[in-house]
């Protein structure tokens, strides 16, 4: 199933319980009060969050070299087919063939890389959502337990601005990244 339908059935979802929910919280609205819903935009928080720009920082340094050499592969297969095109003509047959062959090998062997770079940097990404999602999930749990909420939503198809709670979660994390 993918994230968007996911999100899609979680949005049914929630708003199922909503539609179920409103009459009872009517009639238990004198003894308990109104239903108390927030929802937090789970993308935005992905993007702009303190440890999100944590997590990015990382990453980058940590797969810089790569990209770093990455580059200079490029460059040198750039340089190379530069060189082939521009004395390609003066050069002997077996002499372009030779660069040729070696342009091809530089070519193939920088796509092995890029593609063993790419997965890596997957495989990391989603290690370290995993543990930014706990986190996120554990701040949430705090901010509705502090301000009495009935239930808190992720990624609700449309939401109220007054029923959006996005901004206290990033306050609540980047407090709790000080």
């Amino acid at each position: 199933m993918t994230a968007a339908a996911s999100r899609s059935l979680v949005a049914i979802a929630a708003l199922a319980v909503l539609t179920l929910a409103a009459p009872l919280t009517r009639a238990a609205e004198p003894a308990g009060g109104p239903l108390k819903v927030g929802v937090v935009d789970t993308e935005r928080i992905m993007r702009e969050s303190a440890p999100a720009e944590r997590v990015k920082k990382k990453m980058e340094k940590e797969f810089e070299s790569r990209v770093q050499e990455l580059q200079k592969m490029e460059k040198q297969a750039k340089d190379l087919q530069t060189r082939i095109e521009k004395d390609g003509v003066t050069m002997s047959d077996s002499e372009r063939q030779s660069k040729e062959r070696e342009l091809g090998a530089l070519t193939r062997e920088l796509q092995r890389k890029n593609r063993e770079l790419q997965e890596d940097v997957n495989r990391r990404r989603n290690e370290e959502l995993s543990g930014m999602l706990d986190q996120i999930n554990k701040v949430i749990r705090k901010l509705a337990e502090a301000e009495k909420f009935d239930l808190i939503v992720q990624d609700a198809v449309y939401r109220s601005p007054r029923v959006d709670i996005t901004d206290k979660v990033l306050k609540a994390l980047a407090a709790e990244a000080k």
